[in-house]
């Protein structure tokens, strides 16, 4: 390519870009005011119905998050250490390691919000 091509390709990005953006906005207000009228044509006050919190959302991503870095930085040691001799391309262990810790920290969430609902029984989510 020379440099006609390619900074035609950059406008060409932009306007996409652009466009994207903008249909992404659109189709946002489009779907929740349609939702709104939807509500209104079931008889129902759409003011009344507010989004329910998760109160237990941030513990969730915090122990995802942190299972996902124990799992990298366990998959970065063993590929220096364990795995230095080989010549290949490591990258199975990387990912394999983020599922399993990040699922684990997931795993950790449940039973923590599984104790905590257990030890108040009358709390409604």
């Amino acid at each position: 390519m020379d440099n006609m091509d390619t900074g035609n390709l950059g406008i060409m990005a932009g306007i996409i870009i652009s466009l994207g953006f903008f249909g992404m906005i659109f189709g946002i207000i489009y779907l929740y005011k349609r939702e709104r009228m939807a509500m209104i044509e079931r008889g129902m006050d759409p003011r009344r119905y507010k989004p329910q919190s998760a109160p237990y959302q941030n513990l969730k991503w915090g122990l995802l998050l942190i299972g996902a870095g124990a799992g990298l930085f366990l998959a970065y040691t063993l590929d220096r250490t364990i795995f230095s001799r080989t010549q290949d391309d490591n990258a199975a262990i990387y990912f394999a390691l983020i599922a399993i810790f990040g699922g684990l920290g997931l795993f950790a969430s449940y039973r923590i919000e599984k104790k905590e609902l257990a030890d108040k029984p009358e709390q409604v989510l």
